[in-house]
């Protein structure tokens, strides 16, 4: 009679190994410096390329100096919001290690947007700047939301978190939500003709949004088994 051989371990996944992977802090540490020099980049790059080639950014280099640093904070957020329901759906909690980076850079190309706009496009004339918040609806709606992500900011850090508290510091962290919403609509409302591109956000961040639905979130899970 032939023995009965034992039954073989299912092999990994390969969410399983890279949730595996992720647990080990040196592989971490290489990834996140990895995505540091990814964000930063497209910070540097348009005055670096204004440096070198004065010529290179167009008649108004000011402009797309401000238009690249908008589109890269609201790229940033996105990505920011990706992280959750990229976990859901992986089952790999290793991604969360880098939200944190993912926000503080958005709000770093949020900072740099908002400061070229007082300085290239008003030159710290602040009559002009408060003539402009009340009269342009899209740089209220921009100015609201960086208020907001200011707010993420300053309690992103492990210890605002022990100083909060878990409830206070999840309810405050919801404000991205909101932040995001106004991140669209500014940028939609400052295209005025071409929609194409906002409207392409406004579909993910919807996308986003619903997958924290919690009628969604179960719907994720499952997917991923």
């Amino acid at each position: 009679m032939d023995a009965v051989s034992p039954p073989s371990k299912a092999p990994f996944s390969l969410t399983q190994r890279l949730d595996e992977a992720l647990k080990q802090p040196k592989l971490v540490r290489v990834l996140k410096l990895m995505l540091f020099v990814a964000c930063l980049w497209p910070m540097v790059e348009p005055p670096l390329h204004l440096y070198l080639d004065p010529l290179a950014l167009g008649a108004n280099p000011a402009e797309h100096i401000i238009r690249d640093w908008g589109d890269w904070a609201l790229q940033l957020l996105l990505l920011t919001l990706l992280v959750t329901p990229l976990r859901l759906w992986l089952g790999v909690g290793g991604l969360l290690r880098f939200r944190r980076m993912l926000g503080l850079f958005a709000f770093a190309a949020l900072c740099l947007h908002v400061l070229a706009y007082l300085g290239f496009d008003r030159f710290f004339i602040w009559d002009e700047i408060w003539a402009d918040l009340l009269k342009r609806p899209f740089i209220t709606l921009g100015m609201i939301g960086f208020v907001l992500l200011l707010a993420l900011a300053l309690t992103s850090s492990r210890a605002m978190v022990l100083r909060l508290g878990g409830a206070l510091w999840t309810r405050i962290h919801k404000l991205i939500y909101p932040a995001a919403i106004l991140a669209v609509i500014h940028y939609w409302l400052m295209v005025k003709r071409d929609v194409t591109e906002p409207l392409l956000y406004a579909c993910l961040l919807f996308m986003l949004l619903a997958a924290r639905l919690p009628q969604v979130r179960p719907w994720l899970k499952k997917r991923r088994s």
